[in-house]
C-alpha cells in the first residue's frame, strides 16, 4: 500500500494548488495509516477508516487518469497504459470499498478467509477482479443488501468503463488515421 501511494505522486505533477493540497493530505494519510496498524489495528473503526481513505485516494487518482484519457486527440503508449491503470484502479477502489463494508459488518460477505487483514484483502482482490471481468465463480458472495448493491454497481461501472474506453480509443485512432 505504501509503494502504491508513493508511486502515484507523478499523476499529480504540475496540477493546480487545490489538487496538490488534496493529494498531499491523502498521501500523508495513505503513508501514516498502514504504519499505525500495529498500534491502532484493533480499534473498532480503524480498518473501515483506513479502507475509506484508500478508496478516496485511488478514486482521486482514477479521476485524474480519466481526465488524461479524455483530453488528448491522439493515441500513444501513455494513453494505452493509462487506460490499463484505470481498469486496475477500478479493482482497487472496489477492494477498499468492500473491505470497509466488510469490517463494519463481517457477515456482509460470505466465503472470505477472515484470519488476518492481509487474507481478507487478498480475497477481496480476487473477488473484485472476478466481478470486474464478469466471470463470477460464486465462491465468495455478497450477503448484505449494501454489499449486493455495491457489487452490482461495480459490475455495471466496470463494463461501462470498458465500453466507453474502447469507444474513446477507437475514435482517437480513427481521427489519427483520417489526419494522415
Amino acid at each position: 500500500m505504501l509503494i502504491l501511494g508513493v508511486a502515484s505522486i507523478g499523476v499529480f505533477m504540475e496540477k493546480g494548488r487545490v489538487r496538490n493540497t488534496i493529494k498531499n493530505i491523502l498521501l500523508i494519510l495513505v503513508i501514516l495509516l498502514p504504519i499505525s496498524i500495529p498500534f491502532l489495528g484493533t480499534a473498532p473503526y480503524f480498518m473501515p477508516v483506513l479502507s475509506l481513505v484508500y478508496t478516496v485516494f485511488f478514486g482521486y487518482i482514477f479521476i485524474e487518469i480519466l481526465r488524461f484519457l479524455i483530453k488528448p486527440s491522439y493515441i500513444n503508449t501513455d494513453i494505452l497504459s493509462a487506460s490499463a491503470c484505470g481498469f486496475f484502479l477500478i479493482i482497487e477502489v472496489a477492494v477498499f470499498l468492500l473491505q470497509a463494508v466488510f469490517y463494519m459488518d463481517t457477515s456482509s460477505i460470505k466465503g472470505l478467509t477472515t484470519g488476518a487483514p492481509a487474507l481478507v484483502y487478498m480475497d477481496l482482490v480476487y473477488f473484485s477482479s472476478i466481478t470486474v471481468t464478469s466471470i463470477g465463480f460464486g465462491d465468495i458472495t455478497p450477503i448484505a443488501h449494501t454489499t449486493k448493491l455495491l457489487v452490482s454497481v461495480l459490475g455495471v461501472f466496470s463494463q461501462f468503463y470498458s465500453v466507453v474506453l474502447i469507444g474513446i480509443l477507437i475514435s482517437k485512432f480513427v481521427s489519427k488515421e483520417d489526419q494522415k
